[in-house]
């Protein structure tokens, strides 16, 4: 259900403003109503947001460099350090793409220098300082003339890829000009040296990547400079949702509480230099909605906040769709040995791993454990356990149990439908409370009628001594319904736009109501379907596996769990998702869930 909220309102002094506002953070538990003409452009919100897009690209960016195995421990906090780690990255990966690009340039001067060898470019100048020209070619093997080697006193250095590298001395003469070849650059490093080069830079480059690792012990910080800048942007936004008045000297600020919480406020409030008023919300406001759920329903609030919030002033549907939730993932997963492994994997994780799993993810993991015990009792109904059937096993216990509660296809075809009459007839209940609520009985009286109908219909079919189908008490129900139906729909209007509207609604319930049931068969398909290619699975293990003991063993098991482990993952995945679509979509719709909440977010550090 949703907590009752109360609207505060604070007048503050514009002078007291900041103080008033760091008094409220501290205080923890308002909520406050930002306005929509917030100046979201504000240059000091703009630097806020700016440094905290970089601080979060640079933590996730840290996250996936740090190697859990071999990874240094985690410095203590230090907040001040935090807000300087996407600077320092920056600084790194500058660093690192200008050594890169001069690495490439390196890289590339090696290959070109590596055919002539390793020589001294000195040796070059001194022979040309005595007169001796050197000259650098490149030509195809086939246009090398061997004549230049008396004419030019040309030297092969090396041949390659039909390419021949060779250099003439001479005196001067230019063997350019007169073979009318291109001259290659006298090379200004020796290979030796380039070489040496690009060994530096790669050390350096791996310097840079080692201290880029080396920051991943900041984590810490780093988060905890987020969240001081993601407390600074919430102030920013709060501070900028007041409202001035009296020439901009007194500041109007509106916020929202639960009402349990409303003694603890304005006694707090009463130290603070600032006028405040407390009341109820009026219909027109726009209420930040908080659960106030039982520890069971509690569990599939993260279920509920998958689609939206409800409105303030409509019923939560958590607590009434959590026990169909529950039951169709079992009918959907419908393996007692696949809900076994969920329970023990969710039990074992909440015992050797209780320091990680805090909050919220042990509510999830709890879930957990509730929808495999779910699905161990749905799968007595057909009694699959990783795809093989209990009640073939010839044990007196499953024998007699076998009798008493075993389902066939038909028998769970058919319970996939009854669970879809009951959720929708369910939700048309849950709509006419939530009109009730919402609109008063009048609006009501419609929805009346269409459940009162329906209902006669299932208790006459069912129960046909106590009222007959077409009997004269049914039908006297009908009519009234029909007078329900058709004159009440829309409360004001003309009666024949009533009529109308009642023929239309009465098309489109004909037609939705018998899509919606024919939804739930989903649950019967879903089990039916994992439960055959659980089985495929293990005929293909039993008669696949070779006569000798050990290796038969390893290929059963190997052929099993392979089998299993794709099987489970998509069958999880399916029951997970479709009770999901038959909750928002059958269940919310027949509801007349409108949603839109948002969930309330006390304004504090």
């Amino acid at each position: 259900m949703v907590a009752t909220m109360k609207k505060f309102i604070f007048i503050s002094f514009h002078k007291d403003y900041d103080r008033f506002l760091h008094a409220l953070r501290d205080l923890g538990m308002i909520h406050v109503a930002e306005q929509d003409n917030i100046k979201v452009d504000e240059e000091k919100l703009q630097d806020y947001l700016s440094a905290s897009k970089r601080l979060s690209e640079s933590i996730k960016k840290l996250k996936q460099l740090r190697d859990k195995k071999a990874a240094a421990p985690f410095h203590d906090v230090d907040i001040e350090r935090g807000m300087n780690i996407p600077a320092e990255i920056e600084r790194i990966e500058n660093k690192k793409s200008a050594l890169h690009q001069q690495l490439q340039v390196s890289l590339k001067e090696r290959d070109t220098l590596r055919p002539w060898g390793n020589f001294d470019p000195e040796n070059i100048h001194r022979l040309k300082e005595a007169g001796y020209d050197i000259h650098f070619f490149i030509v195809p093997d086939r246009e090398y003339d061997p004549e230049w080697e008396t004419r030019y006193n040309a030297i092969v250095i090396h041949k390659e890829a039909s390419k021949t590298y060779f250099i003439t001395v001479t005196k001067g003469v230019q063997p350019a000009d007169e073979l009318q070849l291109e001259e290659m650059k006298v090379p200004e490093v020796s290979l030796e040296a380039l070489s040496n080069l690009i060994d530096s830079l790669q050390e350096k480059i791996q310097k840079e990547d080692e201290a880029l690792k080396a920051l991943t012990a900041e984590i810490p910080s780093a988060e905890a400079a987020l969240k001081v800048l993601e407390s600074d942007i919430f102030f920013t936004r709060v501070a900028r949702s007041a409202t001035p008045a009296a020439e901009d000297k007194l500041m109007l600020l509106q916020g929202w509480a639960p009402e349990e919480n409303v003694p603890e406020i304005t006694n707090y409030l009463e130290s603070q230099d600032v006028y405040y008023q407390v009341s109820d919300p009026a219909p027109e406001d726009d209420v930040p909605i908080k659960f106030r759920n039982n520890r069971f329903t509690r569990l599939f609030e993260p279920i509920a906040e998958l689609y939206m919030l409800p409105k303030y002033n409509e019923i939560d549907l958590t607590p009434f769709f959590a026990p169909f939730y529950m039951i169709f993932f079992g009918l959907s997963l419908g393996d007692m040995g696949y809900g076994t492994l969920l329970l023990v994997a969710a039990t074992m994780a909440k015992i050797f791993a209780k320091e990680k799993i805090k909050g919220s993810m042990r509510g999830i993991v709890t879930l957990v454990q509730i929808l495999g015990a779910s699905t161990m009792v749905c799968g007595l109904l057909t009694g699959g356990f990783f795809g093989f059937s209990i009640y073939e096993t010839n044990i007196p216990f499953f024998e007699n149990m076998r009798d008493q509660v075993y389902f066939d296809n038909e028998q769970m075809f058919m319970l996939s439908l009854i669970l879809g009459v009951i959720q929708i007839i369910f939700a048309m209940f849950l709509k006419i409370v939530n009109r009730v609520k919402q609109f008063g009985w009048v609006h009501a009286l419609s929805s009346i009628g269409w459940f009162v109908l329906l209902f006669s219909v299932g208790v006459a079919y069912l129960f046909p001594a106590l009222m007959p189908m077409g009997g004269t008490v049914h039908l006297i129900v009908m009519g009234l319904s029909a007078v329900l139906i058709f004159f009440f729909n829309s409360p004001g209007k003309n009666p024949f736009m009533n009529v109308g509207l009642g023929l239309w609604d009465t098309y489109n319930m004909a037609t939705g109501l018998l899509g919606d049931v024919l939804s739930y068969v989903r649950l019967f398909a879903l089990g039916l379907s994992g439960g055959i290619l659980a089985s495929v699975f293990n005929s293909l293990a039993l008669g696949l596996k070779p006569d000798n003991v050990i290796a038969g063993s390893l290929v059963f098991l190997l052929i099993f769990l392979f089998g299993h482990g794709i099987n489970m993952f998509m069958n999880v995945l399916g029951a997970f998702v479709h009770p999901l679509r038959l909750t928002f979509v059958e269940f919310y719709k027949n509801a007349e869930f409108a949603g839109g909440g948002k969930k309330y977010n006390p304004f504090r550090k």
